[in-house]
């Protein structure tokens, strides 16, 4: 029996590393560690070796996506090849140098021709400047994945394709839209949207201060605008003003060789500060009677390009949030703290799943307010509600972003700071929050609080 037990253990010893065994004598008592091993149950002695092989295994972690109910799988099969051509376009090309262009207060003009290419704003208009059926889905979707990488390069397609497109499509005359709306469906011309001014924001409605004033075949401009995106280098700009003898706001097609056109760059943001914001002086600036948007009559329809648009920056609060969640999501699965990736902690975790949340509850309100829109059924009131909630909404969820990145979410180079900076911007243009929640008040309440 003893030769038997004495080979047994000699077997036993030759499939164990020595070596380990001494460093682990070095820390525990081994006569002691054998005798607690050797008393326990056998389900209790196999649970505690599956726990540590599983230790010694590297855990696959879930994928990171910002799409956690599939609303991907929802589109149509053109819808999802937009998308994701899009979003491959802002990751190879945007993403690796936005944040060098941030930092310089300058749009990366080099990304034109690439639009070009991505042929984007021909999946959304005709030739002829009428929507395509399912314009207002691809838009949003289209805008999300611009947002989800840079809010600046969307707020250039957005005031592009969106605010300075529309209004030729919705208020010039045909001739008109033949004449600019192919170049800019193109990006051979490129567009800026002139409406806001330096002391006058929300009050546009009623209070204009630019002018305009008939003189034979030219109108005479005089005024300022303010705010106003792609202006220091767009080919063309659309300048609305009020007509001095009428009191009526008209718009206008204004060349950047116009005489008494002139524009500065705002400089000293800290939100889109690639998008280049212009300061506008039109003085006797003068525009002929052919460039006057023939179907521009008051500020109703200014208000009914701002409507169409409104919807557009409400995805880019969709955007910009599911950037910052994926963002924060894939570093608290890689960065680790007291032995373990920071994602395995409570608080973390909690900061994730409400950043989630509410970007699911985003993307649905706009997915279902696109296709109210495609089908005519979008008020004043409900893009305002959409703008307003993801404005709010994303402003938290980037903010929660930032924290869960500590002290390297002041840094650009881990992109959330540029974002939260940006999500500044997106709460306040297009319609402050405060102008947007009384436009939804009034609707639900019947009564008008702005005066």
């Amino acid at each position: 029996m003893a030769f038997g037990k004495m080979g047994a253990a000699m077997d036993l010893m030759s499939k164990m590393d020595m070596s380990k065994i001494s460093e682990l004598a070095k820390k525990v008592d081994l006569n002691e560690l054998i005798g607690l091993v050797s008393s326990l149950d056998e389900s209790t002695l196999n649970s505690m070796m599956k726990m540590a092989k599983s230790k010694g295994r590297k855990k696959d972690l879930p994928a990171v996506n910002g799409d956690f109910f599939n609303i991907t799988e929802t589109l149509t099969d053109n819808q999802r090849k937009i998308q994701a051509e899009v979003r491959a376009f802002m990751e190879a090309e945007v993403e690796p140098i936005i944040n060098q262009y941030w930092s310089r207060d300058e749009f990366p003009q080099q990304l034109i021709p690439k639009f070009k290419k991505l042929n984007l704003i021909r999946h959304i208009f005709n030739e002829d400047g009428s929507r395509k059926e399912d314009a207002s889905i691809v838009e949003g979707i289209a805008t999300m994945e611009l947002a989800r990488i840079d809010v600046s390069t969307a707020t250039f397609f957005g005031v592009h394709a969106g605010l300075a497109l529309v209004s030729i499509a919705l208020c010039g005359s045909d001739e008109q839209k033949a004449r600019w709306i192919p170049a800019m469906i193109n990006m051979d011309l490129i567009g800026a949207f002139g409406l806001t001014e330096p002391e006058v924001g929300s009050g546009v409605a009623g209070g204009l201060r630019t002018t305009c004033k008939r003189d034979g075949d030219d109108w005479i401009l005089n005024g300022e605008k303010y705010w106003i995106g792609n202006s220091t280098f767009a080919d063309i700009i659309v300048i609305w003003a009020r007509e001095e003898e009428s009191n009526e706001v008209k718009g206008f097609v204004v060349e950047k060789e116009n005489p008494g056109f002139s524009v500065e760059k705002i400089m000293g943001k800290i939100a889109l500060r690639c998008v280049e914001n212009g300061h506008i002086t039109l003085k006797d600036c003068r525009v002929k009677e052919a460039d006057r948007l023939q179907k521009a009559d008051s500020f109703r329809n200014t208000a009914d390009v701002l409507r169409l648009t409104r919807a557009g920056v409400a995805w880019q609060g969709v955007g910009a949030a599911m950037g910052a969640y994926e963002k924060a999501l894939a570093y608290a699965q890689s960065r680790k703290q007291f032995g373990k990736p920071i994602a395995g902690f409570q608080l973390v975790q909690n900061h994730l799943v409400l950043m989630l949340g509410d970007v699911t509850a985003m993307q649905q309100m706009c997915l279902r307010l696109s296709r109210m829109q495609a089908k005519g059924e979008m008020r004043d009131e409900h893009a305002s509600l959409a703008k307003v909630f993801t404005a709010a909404r994303c402003r938290e969820v980037v903010a929660r972003g930032r924290e869960v990145f500590g002290g390297k979410g002041i840094l650009l180079d881990q992109h959330i700071a540029r974002m939260f900076c940006d999500t500044e911007a997106i709460y306040s243009y297009e319609g402050t929050n405060e102008i947007n929640t009384l436009v939804v008040g009034r609707a639900v309440t019947g009564l008008s609080s702005f005066v």
